[in-house]
């Protein structure tokens, strides 16, 4: 099919929607939400992308401070770092494959 067909198929479909002759398709997302990490789990997560921690502070957009503190059990990530932890422990090698470490 076109692009010009499936420009034509939206319309068509639009207007029967509006006509109250179809529904509209839904879907219906779910945002996990976000994981704790202890100071042991970080380092393996790190550890196991065989990442030093100047490395995984640049992969992870943290200061080096940043990620001795979370080590150390100084300090816990918060946000987005807490969702590239997830990432990065299901997937060690996510830091390569995903372009954020060039090798």
């Amino acid at each position: 099919m076109g692009v010009f067909d499936e420009i034509k198929l939206g319309l068509e479909q639009a207007i029967e929607y509006e006509k109250g002759n179809i529904k509209a398709k839904k879907t219906t997302l779910t945002i996990l939400p976000l994981d704790s990490f202890s100071s042991e789990e970080i380092k393996a997560i790190r550890n196991n992308t065989g990442l030093t921690q100047t490395m995984f502070a640049k992969y992870m957009g943290v200061s080096v401070k940043t990620v001795e503190a979370w080590e150390a059990g100084r300090n816990q990530p918060d946000g987005a770092a807490r969702r590239l932890l997830s990432i990065t422990r299901e997937n060690p090698s996510f830091p390569v494959s995903s372009g954020i470490v060039a090798r």
